[in-house]
């Protein structure tokens, strides 16, 4: 059973909701991403998504194409993301992680080699923005041959066949990006999700995660009354630009952790 299955698991037998933080991977610094994913988990982090900085990252608003500049700029690329994920699980074999990129990088490394490079490091999951499930047929069944979770991307425009490619081939979770547009939006509308939801689990038993316009505690819990879990990028990265490189894993921290206790008072059975 993948990591991603054991955490949801474990999240639905406590009656508890996902909380999956973003951050892209070398920023602020590389010297302290390993130590920015350890304080996410420690501050309840369920799933760590943890960006691939890339040129063109077309889905992506102004908030975290800064932070995927800034990464590219002090020399971070695919195999160095790889490595922070293993220094990671060096003491960290629990929280899941899941890379979250776009599909030149893999392309240029070669899926193949991408996928048995991703499974040595410790990786649990892939998020390519734009490989639909039409196109990554072949990169799907290489992740689930070797136990990693192909995610895949749902939206409030995706029509009811696109939900069942979706469902099959998918594994981890579904993320259903709850507004149209690009990351850091701020136009939620917490019942129009709620709304959405109910019909992709017609489709498929995977948990649901959704993204887009959730930026604090408020948020997060209005989502999670209907979705499995919570998915947080472009407000920490903003909540990270704004402090020294030094200080990133305190940041992170302080906005992590009242999102997590407000998500278990509102939905822990362990209130």
């Amino acid at each position: 059973m993948s990591r991603i299955k054991q955490c949801f698991e474990k999240l639905k037998s406590e009656g508890r909701k996902g909380l999956i933080p973003f951050v892209t991977a070398g920023d602020p610094s590389p010297e302290n991403t390993v130590e920015v994913m350890h304080a996410l988990a420690l501050a309840g982090a369920d799933v760590i998504e943890l960006g691939v900085p890339f040129s063109d990252p077309m889905a992506d608003g102004p908030v975290i194409q800064r932070s995927s500049e800034r990464a590219l700029a002090k020399g971070v690329g695919s195999l160095k993301v790889l490595e922070f994920v293993r220094q990671f699980r060096e003491t960290n074999q629990i929280t899941p992680v899941v890379l979250m990129g776009y599909a030149n990088p893999i392309e240029r490394m070669g899926e193949k080699l991408f996928v048995e490079r991703a499974k040595a490091a410790g990786v649990d999951g892939v998020l390519v923005v734009d490989y639909p499930p039409e196109e990554a047929t072949e990169f799907a069944a290489l992740l689930k041959a070797s136990q990693l979770d192909p995610i895949f991307l749902l939206a409030p425009t995706s029509t009811e066949a696109r939900i069942e490619k979706v469902a099959k081939a998918a594994s981890g979770y579904i993320y259903y990006v709850s507004l149209l547009g690009v990351t850091g939006a701020a136009n939620l509308d917490s019942k129009a999700v709620g709304s959405q939801i109910p019909i992709i689990r017609q489709h498929s038993d995977l948990p649901v995660g959704v993204g887009f316009g959730i930026r604090d505690a408020e948020s997060a819990c209005a989502v999670a009354d209907s979705a499995d879990a919570v998915v947080i990028g472009s407000a920490l990265i903003k909540a990270l630009e704004s402090e020294s490189p030094e200080r990133a894993p305190a940041v992170v921290t302080a906005f992590l952790a009242p999102i997590r206790a407000a998500l278990d008072q509102q939905f822990s059975h362990k209130k």
